[in-house]
């Protein structure tokens, strides 16, 4: 895994990009890792924040719960946790509660009994669309545990 500082003004330029995508504020960070995982992912880490990107798509990654805690989620019933954490995107029929969020932003899936965070995916409707239908995709499925990111970020402590 190639692993480089990124300059001043490419960290700015970054932190400007994920605060505008995800909605909320990110802290000033003077120095931002970029590991190179494949050809089309990222984990970029600096003091308190780790960032996957894949592709265009800026995710905060699963081990950061204080960045997971500020994103809208839908818990999934038991039943679902062994399906998200194949990749599976998450249905209608096994969502038990959600909050309010926007087709195409991101969402966090957490399980009911321990309310761990399992994923993080991109929301393929808006939560009033969720109250009116009983089947279908809701959330699409980009990052879960025990996916290659997640474990290529294990052995990144920085």
């Amino acid at each position: 895994m190639k692993s480089n500082l990124i300059s001043k003004s490419e960290t700015s330029a970054l932190l400007k990009t994920v605060s505008e995508m995800w909605e909320i504020e990110i802290p000033k960070i003077k120095n931002l890792k970029v590991h190179q995982i494949s050809d089309e992912a990222q984990i970029i880490t600096g003091n308190g924040i780790k960032i996957l990107k894949i592709y265009d798509d800026y995710l905060p990654f699963l081990s950061e719960i204080s960045t997971l805690k500020k994103f809208p989620n839908v818990m999934v019933d038991m039943g679902a946790v062994k399906f998200m954490c194949k990749g599976a995107n998450v249905m209608r029929p096994g969502i038990k509660k959600f909050t309010e969020f926007e087709k195409d932003k991101i969402v966090c899936i957490v399980e009911e009994s321990q309310h761990k965070f399992l994923a993080v995916g991109k929301a393929m409707i808006s939560s009033s669309e969720l109250e009116n239908i009983e089947k279908g995709e809701v959330v699409k499925n980009l990052h879960y545990i025990s996916d290659k990111f997640w474990e290529s970020g294990k052995i990144i402590y920085d």
